[in-house]
């Protein structure tokens, strides 16, 4: 009979209205749910790739979530939204999670047209609690008096723009703000610092923690005298608290009520403390401990490198594809050589260690390197100072985060024409991540801050020359940007360069490219040869600024066609046919480039839909060679 009572209580997705339903459920049906939803977040990234360890992490906590509060009219933010994954399954998308970060599929972060659950589209880290403290206070004006949640993760909180929104947010001491920081001691690089140390001071508070409630919970259950005894124990917590602990919350300075830590992964504690929380009525910092890769070992043994995975089998936990060598690796490596022979050489990087491939200076030179954790602005400004002694920083930083660094790229570095070298990884399209991901935005922000170089190379043996010119030659901003993955390039390499190289076939028609897809580029040509179109290629490493001489040499061209993986607002593209506009130019020139924001599909998908692989390249340049009587 006990048995049958067990077998009944068993729930599944399938069978549930969702979330409201999960208000319903006892704590063993939402152990069981738990269960499913991480078999099912395993099943899907060992064959989507994604975020897989942070995912992990957080199903008991967005389960709690979602049952104390009522989304949508509650608001959830999710800062980063990489973690988003079980919300997702949560909110009505179970059925069609196994397209997550397929093309035409549900996107890997938050998205509002996808769901009026996901608050707003989230992608980069350290937001969350702004964007909380804006609701909350829209809310309160409004005489709402729903709530606004911002997760953030340990790692997010080495990002200053938390510290601003938690000072802003501490100031109101009527607002439905609640924070919860998702404290799992494994930032995507592990935290380092002064932060990391105070964390690990909190967590230390745990054993006094649990004590005191179950002293609270002994004398609740004594009779007549039980309920005044832990009345008067309660009046005297704060006293108590102080003496034993010896210290006052960093949160509490701000104005934030502390509650924790907790437990993650217990639905009853994290039932308790949310709805402790909503009773306050003012703005509440949730300390909640969990465990990275909760449920899967070889996550939980190496969350880093099941941050963000690749398709891996499930038995072995082996990714499908290795990447020992790619363009974050061959950086990270060449690196280490230049830094052999002088001293002046610093690797900086921003909580991204493996992402960009400084794992192998940090274990060469780790005096001279520095994570300063998700801190792109600082990480500039500090890499300005160690230029101001005569170093020689080097900041490793993806494309579409050294976008946060704009103001002291400007400030710090380029009116100052100080010596800073950027690393730019995932340059151009990454693939399933989307929007947020793709790199099409550092040449336009780049190319508008004077005493900067850019340079892009197409293959690895470029790269590495690139650096060494990058770091040894230049002055000011010094940025040498490269695609996600491995180089795979199939161009003519025998004139291999800094600056530019011309590929010259007697055509009256020049095609303009750089980068990665200078390969479907020049496979584009063949096709076009076969048609009886001749083309010259020109293909440029240094892409900003712009040689004089290159305007001069190409103004006899009949057509000229620029190909360029990046945004065409601001791009390289651009400032060419300014250039050729000032110097009275009479062709034809035209750009095929991103125009907006693109979806997330695979690189090659992506390529083609923009018009830059090598059969919509080709195709492109028949339709404007037909004027030109050459079709």
């Amino acid at each position: 009979m006990r048995e049958k009572n067990k077998n009944e209580e068993k729930v599944s997705l399938r069978e549930l209205n969702l979330p409201q339903d999960l208000k319903k459920l006892s704590l063993r049906q939402c152990g069981c749910l738990c269960s499913e939803i991480r078999n099912m977040l395993i099943s899907t990234v060992s064959k989507n790739g994604g975020h897989l360890a942070s995912n992990l992490g957080v199903v008991e906590l967005t389960l709690a979530i979602h049952r104390n509060f009522d989304s949508p009219e509650d608001k959830i933010i999710w800062d980063v939204g990489h973690q988003s994954y079980t919300h997702k399954i949560l909110t009505g998308r179970a059925d069609r999670f196994s397209t997550l970060r397929q093309e035409n599929g549900i996107s890997g972060f938050p998205k509002p047209d996808e769901s009026e659950h996901d608050t707003c589209i989230s992608g980069h880290s350290s937001t969350s609690v702004s964007l909380a403290v804006g609701i909350a206070e829209a809310m309160k004006v409004s005489g709402d008096n729903h709530y606004a949640v911002a997760v953030i993760g340990d790692g997010a909180m080495t990002g200053g723009m938390f510290y601003e929104a938690m000072n802003n947010g501490g100031r109101d001491k009527n607002s439905n703000l609640i924070v919860i920081l998702n404290d799992n001691n494994m930032s995507i690089s592990k935290s380092v610092g002064a932060l990391s140390r105070y964390l690990t001071s909190l967590r230390n508070t745990e054993g006094y923690l649990n004590t005191k409630r179950t002293v609270e919970k002994t004398l609740m259950n004594i009779p007549v005298l039980g309920a005044p005894m832990a009345k008067g124990i309660k009046n005297a917590k704060d006293s108590v608290k102080s003496r034993i602990l010896e210290q006052s919350t960093m949160f509490e300075d701000m104005g934030f009520i502390y509650l924790g830590p907790v437990n993650g992964h217990s639905i009853s504690e994290l039932d308790e403390v949310l709805k402790v929380a909503k009773s306050f009525h003012k703005p509440v910092l949730i300390h909640v401990k969990t465990v990275k890769g909760k449920g899967y070992i070889p996550a939980e043994k190496n969350p880093g490198e099941y941050h963000g995975i690749s398709k891996f089998d499930i038995v072995t936990g082996n990714p499908e594809v290795s990447a020992d060598e790619c363009y974050s690796t061959v950086f990270g490596r060449e690196l280490v050589r230049l830094a052999e022979d002088d001293d002046r050489i610093f690797a900086i990087t921003a909580a991204m260690k493996y992402g960009t491939g400084l794992q192998f200076f940090a274990a060469e030179y780790p005096e001279r390197f520095f994570d300063v954790g998700i801190a792109e602005q600082h990480a500039v400004t500090f890499g300005c100072g160690l230029a101001t002694m005569g170093k020689i920083p080097v900041f490793a930083v993806y494309s579409t985060f050294i976008q946060r660094s704009y103001d002291q790229l400007v400030h710090d570095a380029a009116i100052g024409n100080l010596h800073i070298v950027l690393g730019i990884d995932r340059a151009g399209i990454v693939g399933e991540d989307g929007e947020t991901h793709h790199g099409l935005l550092d040449v336009p922000m780049l190319s508008s801050i004077p005493n900067t170089t850019i340079y892009s190379p197409s293959c690895y043996e470029e790269l590495k020359m690139c650096m060494k010119r990058a770091i040894f030659e230049d002055t000011g901003i010094a940025a040498v940007r490269y695609p996600r993955g491995a180089d795979k390039s199939s161009f003519p390499k025998d004139r291999l360069n800094t600056d530019y190289t011309f590929f010259e076939n007697s055509g009256d028609i020049l095609l303009i490219t750089y980068g990665r897809i200078c390969s479907e580029l020049f496979k584009a040509k063949s096709l076009l040869d076969a048609d009886g179109i001749n083309c010259d290629i020109l293909k440029l490493t240094r892409i900003y600024p712009v040689p004089d001489e290159i305007i001069e040499r190409i103004q006899h061209y009949k057509t000229i066609i620029f190909f360029e993986e990046s945004m065409k607002r601001g791009s390289i593209s651009e400032k060419i046919g300014e250039q050729l506009a000032e110097s009275s130019f009479t062709g034809s020139y035209s750009t095929v480039a991103a125009d907006g924001f693109v979806k997330q599909a695979s690189v090659a998908s992506c390529l083609k839909k923009l018009g830059l692989s090598c059969g919509e390249m080709a195709e492109y340049v028949r339709c404007r060679s037909v004027g030109n009587g050459k079709a």
